[in-house]
């Protein structure tokens, strides 16, 4: 080490570029300050090569002390070698500061304008092709002003797509895909640069394999983002017989993606030639893309169902079983249309033997139910084996059955009945349990609404379901030529720790652009500009339908007792009870009983900080007070119900919220055993205590009872936000039933604000989120109105006289601790009735629209 500080100094400059070099690699931190000198020299030296070399040894100092660099003004240095005359000098100052850039993203080293960039692409065309990769990726860095700017770039960078070096080409091509953005299609230009990008990334598959695989991914995204480029190149990627199986799997996408009704049909004969290939993978992807190419190209449908037909006719086992998955996708795609072919897909029913292809011969049977004649006995047949079978094929036989028992009920009865208790009782799958209890649930309740839920219209599928989501896309292709472009996957899912990892995306379009499809190259079936349609998936389309979350209320306090009821947790025995299962039976089970109504101990809330206050599970407590009770209304009528009726509504009194309920059995059979339980809600309403029925409810009987309420249950934001789901269970049955709560019942009642808080609160909440209201003939004056009011927990705060109307200021406090402040304006009219209007202002607004629905109702009634 110590004579490299005099080797800096040696005449040849070979030996003073070795001295940098040697100090740069030594990463101890201890001689950094021994290098700094020689290093500065170095910079500045009169040779190219010394000068380049201790370029790159900036960067390999910052990484050691990245202050030091930064102390002794190297980054400037660094910065003035963008200017330099030798381009190779110019390239490893621009490599240097990307990679320093890369550990330090917030710092703004590469700054890039019109001058700089002239600069770089001047250096260029001169310096070596790992120089060249260096500039044109900060180039791609660089968003020019407007699309003169990137036209001009293009136009300079356009050569580097002939050169030999693939790296370089994937670079220029990154350059190029990004400032196309900003060109206009109308732009004769364009069309000129899409002709050019065209002829080096055919170029790019003569190479070795693994080079051809490397483009293959990166044209993937090309043609995802701009189809226009290659569609004239289709015959490029024909699959070879000795490609290896990774190039022509991907060989095979890029084809579907360029497939249109112009080269369908050279396509298709293709593909036909794959199916009849040795290796079992490439034919079933081979098979596969026949599917995909009839979904994609609408006019080829019929072509492509014909050669689907054609393979199965070979017998070839695996072969047979990847056509019968695809023609239900093309069923899925074109209902009522090819259903001639089922026939002879029935006739291979017996060689199917993999889970994928069984589960889409079931969906057929099962659709098409109606045509087949001996439906049943083939369902049946798969029923047989019913618990070997996988998950994905018993829930298809199950859907499948039910769709035949809604479509022949009296042929069909027992095998329904076998296949739910085969799902429900004798299976260990929660899945498959779930959509049998549902299943038989919708069956035993309301057919006709099975019926519209089952046999419902399915969506269209489209076959760009497998296309990347186009802001991914942008970002992937800003890293065409590195990693992220062959993983299709941004750098920071693989890239460990946060160094290097920058989110990239493509400039702003200009006004002029338009999408980036051309109407051409629009998927054939899809409008241009249009999104394909998604296949929903399997949870989307059955909807959560038991989100019912009936476990016991959440409480803070341990539980107050473990009492005696009838009716247990409604849905936590697994739903055995739900569907009548007598085995075991539901009496005598012990249930342990929610706390009685919690007084909470914080009444010191804060005012509030935002959207989070309303999941805070905080109440209030008062003195008596006569708020508003709304008259009851009908919950569950009897008709839905099994004969059970129920009434009710909400009350508050003395800091206490009660359910008041008004039970009636228009039956014809003695009901009992009553539970009732809440799902979770916005205000984490729960039942304090069990339903008390104390006698047996006999036919037209009526019992009118109280539940006491408590705001410590589980809290869940519903829509609206006063949406309250209920399960009431009796000896019969379950029932649900939803209902709207007044937010009135949980104003507390130590809402009265100080003036000054009052004052400063209201400046503190931003004016975004104030609400106006109109109250239209109000029957009361403001005195009136200010005690009622107060009734329901709304305190006034201050009153005066504005130009002869009233104004009212008010607050109020929810149960959560959500402060709601109020300034209600009187306009003076007619003496019997007078219209009010209403500010609110809350740091939750989303209570706002409730809140004045509260006001209007107490004031009316």
């Amino acid at each position: 080490m110590a004579g490299s500080p005099q080797d800096c100094e040696d005449p040849n400059p070979l030996i003073r570029a070795l001295a940098v070099r040697t100090m740069g690699c030594i990463r101890v931190d201890k001689i950094t300050e021994y290098l700094c000198e020689p290093l500065r020299k170095c910079l500045k030296d009169e040779d190219p090569y010394v000068r380049k070399t201790a370029a790159v040894c900036v960067a390999k100092l910052h990484d050691i002390n990245a202050q030091l660099v930064e102390d002794q003004g190297f980054l400037d240095t660094l910065k003035d070698l963008i200017s330099d005359s030798n381009p190779m000098v110019v390239a490893n100052a621009v490599a240097a500061l990307s990679e320093i850039a890369e550990s330090h993203p917030s710092s703004n080293l590469l700054d890039l304008n019109p001058q700089s960039i002239n600069k770089l692409l001047t250096a260029l065309n001169e310096c070596t092709e790992w120089g060249q990769i260096f500039i044109l990726d900060c180039l791609a860095n660089y968003t020019p002003k407007d699309d003169r700017e990137a036209q001009s770039i293009c136009e300079r960078v356009t050569p580097r797509l002939s050169h030999a070096n693939s790296a370089v080409v994937l670079s220029a091509v990154k350059v190029l895909m990004k400032f196309m953005e900003m060109l206009s299609k109308d732009l004769d230009y364009y069309g000129t640069l899409l002709k050019k990008l065209a002829p080096p990334l055919v170029t790019l598959l003569s190479a070795e394999p693994e080079l051809q695989y490397v483009a293959l991914r990166n044209i993937n995204l090309i043609v995802q983002k701009r189809p226009e480029i290659l569609k004239h190149e289709m015959k490029v990627f024909f699959v070879k017989y000795n490609d290896p199986i990774y190039v022509k799997l991907e060989k095979l996408d890029i084809m579907i993606r360029l497939a249109s009704q112009a080269n369908i049909a050279q396509v298709l004969a293709e593909l036909k030639e794959y199916a009849t290939e040795v290796d079992v993978d490439f034919v079933r992807k081979a098979v596969r893309a026949i599917g995909r190419c009839a979904i994609k190209v609408e006019q080829s449908a019929e072509r492509c169902v014909s050669t689907l037909l054609d393979l199965i006719q070979t017998k070839v086992n695996y072969v047979v079983q990847e056509a019968i998955v695809v023609i239900k996708d093309i069923f899925r795609k074109y209902p009522n249309k090819y259903e001639s072919v089922i026939a002879t897909l029935c006739e291979n029913l017996d060689s199917l033997d993999e889970p994928e292809a069984r589960a889409a011969m079931i969906w057929i049977v099962g659709e098409y139910a109606e045509r087949i004649d001996n439906a049943d006995e083939l369902l049946e047949s798969f029923l047989e084996g019913f618990h070997d079978e996988s998950t994905q094929v018993q829930l298809q036989l199950l859907t499948a059955i039910v769709k035949l028992f809604l479509k022949k009920p009296t042929e069909t009865q027992e095998l329904v009945q076998q296949v739910l208790s085969l799902a429900t009782q004798d299976s260990d799958n929660p899945d498959l349990r779930d959509r049998g209890y549902i299943y038989w649930r919708l069956l035993s309740t309301d057919p006709v609404a099975a019926k519209e839920v089952v046999l419902a219209e399915k969506p269209l599928i489209s076959e760009e379901t497998d296309l990347i989501e186009p802001t991914l896309l942008d970002e992937l292709i800003c890293y065409i030529g590195t990693l992220a472009s062959v993983y299709h996957k941004p750098p920071s899912t693989f890239v460990e720790g946060g160094r290097g990892v920058v989110h990239k995306s493509l400039p702003p379009r200009t006004a002029s652009s338009e999408s980036t499809e051309s109407p051409e190259a629009a998927p054939t079936g899809a409008p241009s500009g249009e999104q394909p349609d998604v296949i929903p998936t399997q949870g989307d389309l059955l909807g959560d339908l038991l989100n019912l979350d009936l476990g016991p209320p959440v409480s803070g306090p341990p539980p107050a007792s473990t009492v005696q009821v009838g009716a247990v947790d409604l849905l936590g025995g697994g739903l055995d009870s739900l569907m009548g299962d007598e085995s075991e039976g539901i009496g005598g089970t012990n249930f342990t009983a929610p706390p009685a109504a919690a007084v909470p101990a914080n009444l010191g809330a804060p005012i509030g900080g935002g959207l989070s206050d309303l999941f805070d599970l905080t109440s209030g407590v008062g003195t008596l007070s006569g708020s508003y009770v709304a008259p009851k209304a009908v919950w569950l009528p009897a008709m839905k119900a099994k004969g059970l009726e129920i009434s009710g509504t909400f009350t508050r009194q003395a800091g206490a919220i009660s359910m008041d309920l008004q039970l009636t059995n228009k039956a014809l059979q003695v009901m009992t055993d009553f539970a009732i339980q809440f799902n979770r809600n916005s205000f984490g309403l729960a039942p304090a205590a069990p339903l008390q029925v104390h006698t047996p409810l006999s036919p037209n009987q009526t019992v009118e009872l109280s539940l006491p309420l408590n705001t410590v249950g589980s809290v869940m934001k519903m829509d609206p936000l006063n949406n309250l789901q209920v399960a009431v269970k009796n000896n019969i049955d379950v029932f649900y039933f939803s209902t709207l709560y007044p937010l009135h019942i949980l104003f507390v009642e130590d809402g009265k604000m100080d003036r000054q808080m009052f004052l400063a609160t209201w400046k503190d909440i931003p004016n975004e989120n104030e609400a106006q209201f109109q109250i239209r003939d109000c029957p009361l004056n403001a005195e009136a109105v200010s005690s009622k009011l107060q009734g329901s927990n709304i305190f006034t705060i201050a009153k005066r006289n504005v130009e002869g109307q009233d104004m009212l200021y008010q607050s109020l406090k929810l149960t959560n601790g959500i402060w709601v402040l109020a300034e209600l304006r009187i306009q003076p009219g007619n003496p019997t009735f007078m219209d009010s209007e209403l500010s609110l202002k809350c740091r939750a607004p989303e209570v706002s629209q409730h809140v004045f629905q509260a006001y209007e109702t107490i004031l009316k009634n």
